[in-house]
């Protein structure tokens, strides 16, 4: 295989080779071959992970333990999906799919969904000892660690994932996709300290990331997750630290081009340690990451995804020649810019000798010794080296090697030591350029290297710092100083780039530099090749001839075809006669001539040097007349979509030019002459004036004068000629008197002075002659050969491109809470309402509101449950009792509602703090308020002793029991005390049965006479054969299946495929036993999964009846689960399934306290439907047309109403708890509506919409009145919406922004009781506990209302997700009102 190929026995000799070459590898740009991976493959002693989609390793027991963060580990599991643990894998569904941190330790070279199935890449590890690698691990490691220079590991562990597949959904007759990923992971350790190197060759990631198997249809693709999480701590009590290195698809890309060791594609973290070690800490070689983007704390949750953001590829790196008088320095360690430090000693050998370097003694935090540079151990450099050409590409490498023929260099003295370079470090810190091979020293000094020959460029890119030694420096004959104090840097001032800008730090300051294909002065960058726009005003003060004319601010807009010199000005609305007069003067618009001229090979056009910020002057003096006009062009830079923006004024005297006279021109040349930031050039011009047989010529001598700012600090450029010569070709000028439209167009090319002399061919991309399309790059090639690109922001082949929309394919760097505007060409990034952008110009952050006494707690207002505060802005804020208290809303005291009579004459009113509670009397039946007779006749002893202590039950204190009635009203013959849990048998008129009765927690009696023979309703297996009975016509064919149940409805253990031989097994439930299905001919052998009735038939109920008490029931999947609670403890032992449906998705669930009867909805079968909790109770649909997906669902039970979502149909509706009465209440302004809520007592509805680009809570009457958006602010996706009666608070779950809040019922008083959910989907509240089901946890997890603690969580057997939950309670809640 090619892993062998590659990295077989017979290559073990190269690898010292490439332990020698590694302080060259370390100098270079170039990415990594896959040739410098770690040696792999079976002949190397790697094990074969077992191909699949969700595969895991047997147990590796490491022979020496392995630190992460603070513990020791002695095993390793590696998984298919990209990804290495000390524990065994949960199912990938619990952590494929999400953000880091995972719930369990990780070790993530490239977290996704990984597929290798049907050979699709495979995936090798092993633990590795040999000199060899150990050797290649730590020269990695002390490069990127100085500080640990004498790291010496004992042990490597290493895993290689090679040409593997992303997980994709089969389809019939597509070939699978050909993005292949090779990555590599290795963990080296000493048995005190470990490190991870994670290596990623070119074109080693063809995808950079997977779709989501649960809504793989969704065009929505999750990035690789690369990074370390330690795992959760204290069982879910707090969550570990973690650290992660990639966010976007852009940072996954660049981890082949990027690197914290100067290699691209190679970076390396130190992951533990026996001393303190608070997180993973990346490599610095000279520049630390985190140094780079000091804003980001170093803590628990530190993400270095900012570091690799940056729109990176290989052509990124523009070159630039080195003044002799500058030299490069690697800047110091991070904590020094963190703490101030503004100096950097720079020591090195002024005199020719052999001696060591010598540093001052340092303390090693990890050896705890004092080391000394001439203790330091430095690569070896003893075999012959690659050369390495200017772009950072190899060339052939000579085919043997001379171990001898190369001392260290160390040893020699500098060859040239005037004139120094360093190679860039691609994202923060250079490193050392080719023949400069340092040994590994301590960070607090700065080592001088020594520098290749004269005349070799530096690359420079993003993020590379320099020190030139100009000014400020003194020097002896050992050491410079040089002081950095006051230099304004990158690091603070790096904004002021273009975004397609890279910043550089020399000696006195910072420049801006654009990125490969773009040009302009680095503050202001446009793509080359593309055409460019200009807008402005222009404003005049004139006399024509002798009259007055004035204009002010009248539209210019000019549009540039920028890969043939050609310029189009038009200029609208100037008064006639001075349009007319206006004519001659080309020079207007032959402004965009000069700035986007084609150029000439050693030339360059005025938007390279000027950018977009400079002050044109012109003064033009006309023959014979000696009329003068002043012009003055102001560049104002480049607005959000890149046009320039440009005023131009004019005033002076031009002569007058009679209408329908027309200009000509003819085509000129001009010398333009450079002297810093300033051009001039002064020139004579010629024009003719004709109408019919006239023919006039006239003459103009024209005084040029162009200002703009150079950037100081960066070495002095080549030469550049100090005149360029600007022909112009094509010049026309018109006016159009109907239109109003002055119009200038003008074709430029800029290079070098010409000399008359034979004309010679000339190349198509100089002239314009070419023919590639108006966006698209020409490349000149040998005579007039060329080549066409399309510009950046456009795709095509170069002679015809069409925009590339990168807000649609994701290649933008709008942030979150942004929105992506496509533009020819381009993009621009607009922030949400309620944001406002950072200083980055693409990060969206939310503007902070202003003081709020009534959110901060500063008001006087009384107590949360007595009064609510009202802001009014500012400080500013007023309180006012909530209903069922008195008061200034400062005091407020509880008002008798008991006292006004308010409940119904026949009830019983109970005042409670702030509300009360109507019962109505026995003999009475309502809601308190409306309380109807019953006629004492009609009611059975049962029924008036059960009203009675109904009535008794509100009672504080009260523990009657409460009699059970069958359907006549009498007795049933077992009776259970629903507080206690006491059973007893009773006779026809409800006595006791003595000696029947039976303690909580025991088998109940048996009472009354057996049951007689019954009809029993149909099983499932019936059902489902009726089904498929009529869906065939009643008679199947000998080819249809039919399933076989016995005479109890179970399904028979065998089951055939109609009158064929191909015969299974299934189990209970009627799902096959895999691996059982026979050829024609045999019969399996199945086993009885049903055991055969002792006893005769008794009536077999779906619904298994719940224990009475107040318990939990969850949905997921297929069934309904029950969940019982001892107070608010959950009773995991005695958890059960209450309800199984299959073939259904059941999501939304409540339940209906007045008739005990529980609702929910099937996705899967587009229904709602319920079923009493009684003995016996069949599942019935009651909603079965115009559903696609129901999702919440909600039940009023003093109103028999119940309220649905339609995440598809985008619906919110409702219908009598019989399903008649359906009525659609929203159909409008809602995208993905999932929960729903209702407050019976107060008559509300709530409901949420996690629609993605406008998440909100909303609210109305039940009715549907008074539709209101109650939050839409900081949220994201909130999925569980719960309605607590008793506390009057509305709370939600967010999966977005992983909080658990409440609100008041009017949007005030939200609060957060928890800030650190995993991934919540619904939630209820029952006493003092909020329960939620979790797709993360796969679980019930219970959190305190009051401490805002996880308290408990209850994991099914079953692993997979859980959907709605529910409380039942043994009563109906009444609340307050």
């Amino acid at each position: 295989m090619e892993g062998d190929r590659v990295a077989g026995r017979p290559a073990l000799s190269s690898l010292p080779v490439l332990l020698l070459l590694l302080p060259l590898l370390l100098s270079r740009a170039a990415a990594l071959h896959p040739d410098e991976l770690f040696p792999h493959g079976e002949s190397w002693g790697d094990q074969l992970l077992q191909e699949g989609d969700d595969e895991s390793s047997a147990v590796v027991k490491l022979a020496n333990p392995l630190h992460f963060y603070e513990a020791r580990f002695s095993n390793l599991y590696v998984g298919t999906n990209g990804i290495i643990s000390t524990q065994d894998f949960p199912r990938e569904t619990q952590y494929v799919d999400y953000d880091f941190p995972t719930d369990f330790p990780a070790i993530a070279p490239f977290l996704a969904d990984i597929d290798t199935s049907h050979g699709r890449g495979r995936v090798l590890y092993r633990e590795d000892t040999s000199p060899a690698v150990l050797g290649l691990a730590a020269r990695y490691v002390r490069a990127g660690f100085p500080r640990s220079a004498r790291f010496t590991p004992t042990h490597a562990f290493l895993a290689t994932w090679e040409q593997v597949g992303a997980y994709e959904e089969v389809k019939r007759g597509a070939l699978p996709s050909g993005e292949l990923n090779t990555f590599q992971a290795v963990l080296a350790s000493d048995g005190s300290d470990s490190y991870a190197l994670f290596l990623y060759p070119a074109n080693g990631l063809q995808f950079l990331g997977t779709r989501p198997k649960e809504s793989y249809n969704v065009q929505l693709q999750l990035p690789a997750r690369v990074g370390f999480c330690r795992g959760e701590a204290d069982d879910l009590k707090s969550e570990g630290p973690y650290f992660s290195l990639t966010s976007t698809e852009q940072s996954v890309k660049n981890l082949y081009q990027l690197s914290n060791l100067g290699i691209p594609g190679v970076w390396a973290f130190h992951i533990g340690s026996t001393s303190l070690l608070d997180n993973v800490r990346p490599a610095a070689v000279g520049r630390d990451l985190s140094a780079a983007h000091s804003s980001v704390p170093l803590g628990r949750s530190f993400s270095h995804a900012t570091a690799l953001e940056s729109d990176y590829n290989e052509d990124n790196l523009d070159y630039y020649d080195v003044n002799e008088e500058e030299a490069e320095y690697l800047p110091g360690e991070p904590e020094e810019a963190l703490n101030g430090h503004s100096s950097i000693d720079v020591s090195f050998q002024s005199k020719v000798d052999t001696k060591p370097l010598e540093e001052s003694a340092t303390l090693d935090p990890h050896t705890k010794e004092g080391t000394s540079l001439g203790e330091v151990e430095g690569p070896d450099l003893k075999g012959q080296v690659e050369p390495w050409d200017e772009r950072g590409t190899r060339s052939p490498a000579p085919p043997e090697v001379d171990r001898d023929s190369l001392a260290p260099s160390w040893e020699t003295p500098p060859p040239y030591p005037e004139n120094r370079s360093i190679q860039p470090y691609p994202d923060g810190g250079p490193v050392t350029s080719e023949m400069d091979v340092p040994p590994a020293h301590p960070e607090e000094e700065i080592v001088l290297r020594n520098y290749p020959a004269s005349g070799h460029t530096t690359p420079l890119s993003r993020g590379t710092y320099e020190v030139g030694l100009e000014d400020n420096i003194g020097s002896n004959t050992e050491v410079f100083t040089y002081n950095a104090a006051n230099k304004e840097t990158c690091e603070h001032n790096h904004r002021q780039c273009s975004r397609h800008a890279f910043c550089t730090d020399y000696a006195t300051g910072f420049c801006c530099h654009c990125q490969s294909k773009f040009y302009g002065n680095g503050k202001h960058c446009l793509p080359e090749g593309a055409p460019h726009r200009v807008n402005g005003k222009v404003s005049g003060h004139l006399r024509v001839g002798h009259t007055p004319v004035h204009f002010t601010d009248v539209d210019l807009h000019a549009y540039v075809v920028g890969n043939d010199g050609r310029a189009y000005t038009a200029i609208s609305h100037i008064p006639q006669p001075a349009a007319q007069a206006l004519l001659p003067l080309t020079p207007i618009g032959g402004l965009f001539g000069w700035l986007f001229a084609l150029e000439k090979p050693g030339s360059e056009n005025g938007f390279s040097l000027a950018g977009a910020a400079f002050t044109h002057d012109m003064e033009v003096t006309f023959y014979p007349g000696e009329e003068r006009v002043h012009i003055t062009q102001t560049a104002e830079g480049l607005d959000p979509e890149n046009y320039l923006s440009i005023k131009t004024n004019i005033q002076g005297q031009v002569p007058y030019i009679p209408a329908n006279f027309t200009a000509h021109i003819s085509p000129y040349k001009e010398l333009y002459h450079y002297s810093d930031s300033t051009v001039t050039s002064t020139s004579s011009r010629d024009y003719s004036l004709t109408f019919g047989a006239i023919n006039q010529t006239w003459s103009y001598r024209i005084h040029q004068n162009i200002t703009y700012q150079v950037c100081r600090h960066a070495p002095r450029r080549p030469a550049f000629p100090n005149t360029q010569q600007l022909s112009v070709d094509r010049v026309f000028a018109l006016y159009n008197d109907e239109e109003r439209v002055l119009r200038f167009a003008v074709t430029n090319q800029i290079g070098p002075v010409e000399e008359d002399s034979d004309p010679t061919p000339v190349n198509p991309c100089y002239d314009g002659s070419h023919m590639c399309d108006t966006t698209a790059r020409c490349h000149p090639g040998t005579g007039v050969d060329y080549t066409c690109e399309c510009a950046s922001g456009y795709q095509g082949d170069g002679r015809n491109c069409v925009d590339e929309n990168e807000c649609a394919t994701g290649f933008h760097r709008c942030g979150p809470n942004s929105v992506c505007i496509n533009l020819p060409g381009t993009y621009r990034c607009e922030c949400r309402s309620g944001y406002e952008f950072a200083d980055d110009r693409h990060t969206c952050i939310l503007i902070t509101p202003p003081p709020n006494p009534c959110e901060d707690g500063s008001h006087t207002c009384a107590p949360a449950g007595q009064a609510r505060c009202v802001h009014h802005g500012g400080s500013t804020f007023s309180c006012a009792c909530l209903p069922g208290y008195a008061g200034d809303g400062h005091q407020c005291t509880d008002i008798d509602e008991c006292s006004e009579n308010r409940c119904h004459p026949a009830a019983t009113c109970y005042n409670t703090p702030g509300s009360f509670s109507c019962r109505c009397q026995p003999g009475y039946y309502g809601d308190g308020f409306q309380c109807i007779p019953d006629s004492t006749s009609s009611l059975m002893p049962c029924e008036q002793q059960q009203r009675h202590a109904q009535a008794q039950y509100a009672h504080p204190g009260a523990r009657f029991h409460i009699p059970q009635c069958d359907e006549q009203g009498n007795f049933l013959p077992l009776q259970c005390h629903g507080s206690t849990g006491f059973c007893w048998c009773v006779d026809p008129d409800g006595h006791e049965v003595p000696g029947t009765q039976t303690p909580p927690g025991s088998t109940p009696p048996h009472c009354g006479p057996p049951p007689e023979p019954t009809q029993r309703p149909p099983t499932i297996c019936e059902r489902w054969r009726e089904n498929l009975l009529e869906h065939y016509g009643g008679t199947p064919r000998d080819d249809q299946y039919v399933p076989q149940c016995d005479d109890l409805g179970h399904f028979t253990p065998l089951q055939c495929h109609g009158k064929s031989d191909f015969c299974w097994c299934v189990d209970k439930d009627g799902r096959e036993v895999q691996g059982t299905r026979s050829q024609p001919g045999t019969t399996p052998a199945c086993i009885p999964t049903v055991a055969p009735p002792m006893v005769r038939p008794t009536p077999r109920p779906d619904v298994t009846p719940p224990s009475v008490g107040t318990f939990l029931l969850y949905t997921q999947g297929q069934q309904i689960g029950y969940l019982p609670l001892n107070g608010t403890r959950l009773q995991k032992d005695a958890a059960k399934t209450l309800l199984s449906l299959h073939g259904s998705i059941i999501v939304g669930i409540d339940y209906d306290c007045r008739e005990r009867m529980v609702y929910w909805t099937d996705v899967a079968g587009r229904t709602i439907s319920r079923a009493s909790l009684e003995l016996g109770a069949e599942p019935e649909t009651i909603v079965n047309s115009g559903l696609i997906s129901p999702e919440g669902l909600a039940i009023d039970h003093i109103r028999r109403t119940m309220y649905w979502t339609d995440s598809v149909m985008d619906k919110i509706e409702s219908a009598l708890l019989d399903g008649s009465g359906r009525k659609v209440l929203f159909h409008t302004d809602l995208v993905n509506p999932r929960a729903i809520a209702v407050d019976p007592i107060r008559g509300n509805l709530y409901w949420t919409d996690w629609n993605r680009e406008a998440p909100k809570i909303e609210t109305s009457s039940l009715d549907g009145e008074n539709r209101r958006i109650l939050i839409n602010t900081d949220i994201g996706l909130p999925n569980g919406l719960t309605f607590d009666p008793f506390s009057k608070l509305l709370c939600w779950a967010d999966a977005g922004t992983k909080k658990l809040e409440c609100t008041l019922p009017d949007g005030t008083g939200r609060h957060v009781i928890h800030n650190n959910l995993k991934y919540p989907f619904s939630i209820v509240s029952y006493a003092d506990h909020f329960y939620h089901t979790d797709w993360r946890r796969d679980g019930v997890v219970s959190v305190n209302k009051h401490s805002g603690q996880f308290t408990d969580e209850y994991l099914p057997e079953q692993r997979s997700h859980l959907y709605g939950i529910t409380a039942v309670y043994p009563y109906c809640p009444t609340g307050r009102k």
